[in-house]
């Protein structure tokens, strides 16, 4: 179980980004963040973002139009 959800759902690019990166700040290294995005471009976004940062892309699924990641705090 992730230790924050970020629902970016309805939120266009760069929004999921940003409220997971605010989310992200207040997390310890090694905690789980889930983040619920519609936007199709967050796939590419979240696997930049994650290579940019460090933080590891755990989990990434997609089902209903909705896409799901889990990401861990580096």
């Amino acid at each position: 179980m992730a230790s924050v959800q970020v629902d970016a759902r309805g939120l266009n690019c760069p929004m999921p980004i940003v409220k997971t990166a605010q989310a992200v700040k207040g997390l310890a290294s090694g905690d789980t963040v889930e983040v619920l995005a519609t936007d199709a471009g967050s796939v590419k976004d979240f696997a930049a973002w994650s290579k940019t940062t460090g933080n590891e892309m755990v989990e990434q699924s997609a089902a209903g139009g909705v896409f799901r990641f889990i990401l861990r705090k580096k």
